[in-house]
């Protein structure tokens, strides 16, 4: 497991324990030796991963990433500036692959399976077990079940 994931399961688990300062402080942790933006309110699940240790990768504080989700380097999972608590922020499925610098926007549905080319945008739903690619991102092809 990766040095980011075990820091922010760390930090996740303190705050859901209600500890009021660790949470915080293990965050800037990660800000600074990683280059990384994961927040401990984010809902993220086991086994995702964060290669080359996340450099580079921002997610939204109210975001959920599915387990055995796989996200590159300077990877974007942001709200579209209008979210108010958890709508308008992107939630990725199980076992998703993101590619590097891969932008995803909005109150976005990624679903499982599904994988997200290098650096495209995407800023409508993408199905489960379809590829998307562009900017901004469309399905370009689909596996079936």
């Amino acid at each position: 497991m990766h040095a980011v994931v075990r820091l922010y399961y760390l930090s996740r688990r303190l705050y859901l324990k209600g500890v009021p300062l660790l949470p915080k402080l293990i965050y800037i942790i990660i800000r600074v030796i990683f280059a990384c933006d994961v927040k401990y309110t984010a809902k993220i699940g086991k086994n995702v991963g964060f290669f080359h240790n996340g450099l580079g990768v921002v997610i939204h504080k109210n975001a959920e990433i599915g387990e055995g989700t796989c996200l590159y380097q300077n990877v974007t999972i942001g709200g579209n500036g209008k979210e108010s608590s958890e709508n308008g922020v992107p939630t990725i499925g199980k076992h998703v692959f993101i590619g590097a610098g891969a932008v995803i926007l909005g109150p976005v549905r990624v679903g499982n399976y599904a994988k997200i080319g290098a650096n495209s945008v995407v800023l409508d739903d993408i199905p489960a077990h379809a590829t998307a690619v562009g900017s901004p991102a469309r399905v370009i092809s689909r596996a079936y079940e």
